[in-house]
Formats: structure tokens, sequence, C-alpha cells
């Protein structure tokens, strides 16, 4: 069992499997394990606080997931098991659960989210915060240690509940009021759907976007539903971009918006079928931020594009800071730069996670949501439209992922010595190579060949991934050639997917 639950660790979240159905996949994630890990938290929390346990006041939410409510009972017994005062918060989202703590009608402790963001029906996990925001990975191997020594008792439960998610949308909606400043319907005249993908963000529609006078004729999917029946809640899948898109298209609209199950990413999509995703959506609320954060340094991870830098730096004046991957990287970057006294209103990872310093340095998929409404508002306000934002931000021409499994043992090590050795080949070659916190890049920019080549070493897995981005047609062929070159001769490393 200690195993086991040491096991569900992911990052700084707890994910695992809650419920069979899948071939190969069996239930990792039990009711008992959440109670062990409820416990745990409490004392944890507890003794970071210096207080007593029963001191504590928690709340907990889930997102659509079917075995959410059973985990959530489980968690919840757990947490009270352990002396702590619990509300439910029934079904929720992340961001609005970090933000219960900051709200004073809840003024939480602490909350928990139960949820697995865009991972299969099967999958579930657990996401804690505190005041400082989401928990470290340090914080969950701690409390996952502690886990494998208890053993909940029951205890009288006096486990209440709120509606939380009413008052993170009036706080939302609020947001939308005060910065357009046109009464109670600013958003009339506007028309903007939204794909829920049957995940938890369906109260944007109802509770956010129709009280404010937005047409929202052509949202779907905003019925939560764990087995997530039409598709994937997922700004990074081709098929929910692809239903946002149609959805856009077809009802003439504005403005198409997208969030993952528990919504802490987004995406979106322009009046003409534009999918704002990945370095777009970062270049676009880089643009909505830019007039008010001028000289700014925007953080993003290592796979953004050299186009992004040339957006960021060029045309908006503002720094680029090509960190690495993980969303917990860049806030943490972000959250240390704005302490040093480095200006970083924006970190955002081209999955969709953007954390903002004027919220809290919270990666909320609806707070860059509503950015984008306010945005969207003010510029047909003066005759434009939303895309005028990002007009000279240069397009995508070609692209690749390739991603080379390394066999054998001590692949972290082994991941290692192919990088130091690529590195040597490509400065023997005479290759640029910027700055890279993550792996090696390379920048082309002479007049054969126009782009970039990144080579990471997976964080968790046996696995170095290669991003390539050819500047013109034609230039990823001629790139591939080049990492065909530089990868040569490693034999523990299958690169039969770099055709």
């Amino acid at each position: 069992m200690s195993n086991e639950i040491l096991k569900l660790q992911n990052g700084s979240d707890v994910r695992g499997v809650a419920l069979e159905g899948v071939e190969g996949e069996h239930v990792n994630l039990t009711e008992d394990i959440c109670k062990k890990i409820g416990c745990a938290f409490v004392s944890w929390l507890a003794k970071k606080k210096d207080v007593d346990a029963t001191a504590l006041k928690i709340g907990v939410g889930r997102d659509s997931r079917i075995s959410g409510p059973a985990l959530a009972d489980a968690l919840i017994f757990g947490l009270e098991s352990a002396g702590a005062t619990v509300v439910d918060c029934g079904m929720a989202t992340t961001p609005a659960m970090f933000m219960s703590i900051v709200f004073e009608e809840t003024d939480f402790d602490a909350s928990a989210m139960i949820t697995a963001s865009h991972l299969p029906f099967n999958r579930n996990g657990i996401k804690f915060f505190d005041e400082n925001g989401g928990l470290e990975h340090e914080d969950i191997t701690e409390i996952l240690n502690l886990a494998t020594l208890l053993n909940p008792a029951q205890v009288p439960s006096n486990v209440m509940t709120f509606d939380l998610l009413s008052v993170y949308a009036d706080y939302l909606k609020n947001k939308i009021k005060d910065s357009i400043n046109e009464g109670d319907t600013p958003l009339k005249g506007l028309h903007i759907v939204v794909d829920s993908g049957n995940g938890a963000s369906g109260f944007f529609v109802d509770k956010i976007l129709k009280p404010l006078g937005a047409d929202t004729t052509g949202s779907q999917f905003l019925e939560p539903d764990g087995m997530f029946p039409n598709h994937i809640p997922n700004p990074e899948n081709k098929q929910a971009m692809e239903a946002i898109r149609s959805a856009v298209l077809n009802n003439k609209a504005d403005l198409g918006l997208i969030f993952d199950t528990d919504v802490d990413r987004m995406s979106a999509v322009l009046s003409d079928g534009s999918e704002i995703n990945r370095d777009s959506i970062i270049a676009m609320i880089a643009a909505i931020l830019a007039p008010d954060y001028p000289g700014s340094t925007i953080i993003t991870d290592s796979v953004t594009s050299d186009r992004l830098t040339y957006f960021l730096e060029q045309v908006l004046g503002l720094k680029h800071l090509c960190y690495m991957r993980g969303y917990k990287n860049v806030i943490n970057k972000q959250k240390e730069l704005n302490a040093s006294g480095t200006v970083a209103p924006l970190a955002m990872e081209t999955s969709g996670h953007g954390a903002l310093k004027d919220n809290y340095f919270l990666d909320d998929g609806a707070f860059l949501a509503v950015k984008l409404v306010v945005a969207l508002a003010k510029a047909a306000k003066e005759g434009k439209k939303l895309d005028s934002l990002i007009e000279k931000l240069p397009p995508l021409v070609e692209e690749g992922e390739y991603r080379f499994k390394i066999s054998g043992e001590d692949f972290k090590e082994y991941g290692k010595s192919v990088l130091e050795e690529f590195k040597k080949r490509a400065e023997a070659k005479g290759y640029k190579m910027p700055h890279s916190y993550e792996g090696v890049r390379l920048s082309f920019t002479g007049d054969d060949v126009q782009g970039w080549i990144l080579l990471r070493l997976s964080l968790h897995d046996p696995v170095m991934p290669m991003n390539i981005e050819g500047g013109r047609k034609g230039d990823l062929a001629k790139l591939i050639e080049i990492a065909k070159e530089l990868t040569d001769g490693f034999d523990r490393l299958d690169r039969s997917c770099l055709k």
C-alpha cells in the first residue's frame, strides 16, 4: 500500500486511475487512499501553519468526472477524521478552489480539487492549495509519505455545503463590467460561443456571458458529463479545437472559447476560424497586457517559437524569457522575478496554462477568457476585430514534434549524455545556440534555412522530445536532415519517428 500511494504523485498533483474500464489500467486511486491523503493533508497543513487541526477550515470541490463524488466524500472523510472543518463546494473549478481561500465569503485556510484535468474518464486526482497557491512537488511528496502511515477513523460528520461557483462567477462577471464600464449588459451585440467539452466550465455561459448580454447561441457540450461523450475537454486536442472552430463558423460568432475539464486552461477561436492557442494565445494575452506593463517580461515554456520572441520583443516592446516546461516552473519563475523587482505580468505555457500577476499568480482559464472578452468588447467599440492585436505575429508555416524513446536503464543519464554530444556537434557546425533553460536549442536565420530545433529530456519518461519549426515552406525538411545528422549513432535512441 505504501509504495502504491507514493506512485500517485504526478509533479505537484496527485493522479491515478479511479475507475476500471480501460484495458491495462487498474484502479490505484481508491476511496481508502483518498481518506488517508485527506488525513495527511490536515496534519501537514496544521504543522506548516503551526495551529491545531481543529482550527482549520478546508474547502473541497470536484469537476465533472463520474468518480468525483465518491472520491470527494472519501477525501472529506479523511479531512474530518484529522479534526478539520470541511466545506463541500460540489461542482467547482480548480481556480475557484484557490479563490475560496481569498474570498471573504469563504475564507478557507486551504482547499482541494478533485480533478485529473484533461485525462480520460477513468482517471482522477487531487490538487491542493494553501494561501501561497498550489502546493509544490516536495509538499505532495511529504503528504503522500505521511499518508502511508495513517489509518483515519470515522468521526461524526459536520460537513457544510457552499455554492462556490456562483460566487466565483460573480467575481469574474464584475471584472468584465468594471473593465468595460458600459452598464449591466456591456456584451450586448457580441456573439460568443463556448465549448465546455462536458467539463466544469458551463457556468461561463449561464452565469457570466448571458447575464452580461452576450448572444451565446451555438455554445455546446455545456452539461457536465464525466464520460466526456463528445470530445476530451482539452484545448490541445485537435478534435476539441475543430469542434469549437466549427461552432464559431457555423454560428458566425465573434469569438469562441474552449476550456479544459477543471477550467485552469483555455484557448480561443476568432471569427474567421483562426485558432488562438499555443504561441498565438500567449501573444494575444501579452498584447492585451502590454499597454499596462510596458517593457515587462513575459515568461513561457521552452517550446515557444522564435516567431513569438519576435512579436513580444520587436512588436510589443516586451522581454521574452523562454523558460522550462511545466506550468509550476513558469509560475514560480514569475513569482521569483516579481519579488526581485522585475515586472512579469504573464507566465504562460503553450498548453494554455496562464498566470497573471494581477490575479494572484493563478493559472485560471476563465480569468484569461475574461481578458479576451473585455478586449473583444473594446475592439468592437473601436470598429476593430480581436485579431488586430496579433496581426503582426508571423504565421506558423511548418512544424513537427518528434519523441525519441530511450531504451534501457538510467534513461536520464543517457539522455544527458545525448544532449552533451548534440551540443558539441552543433557547436562544431557553427550553429547558433540561444540560451536555453531546458535542453539544447538551435536557431537558424540564414538564406539557406530558417527556423529552430529544440531537443530536451522528458522530466519523468524515457523520452527525448524534439520540436522543429521551419520558417518557410521546405525549411522543415532541411531542419529534419540537420537533426538526423546531429542525433546519428546513439544506439539507445529510437529515431524512427523522424521521417
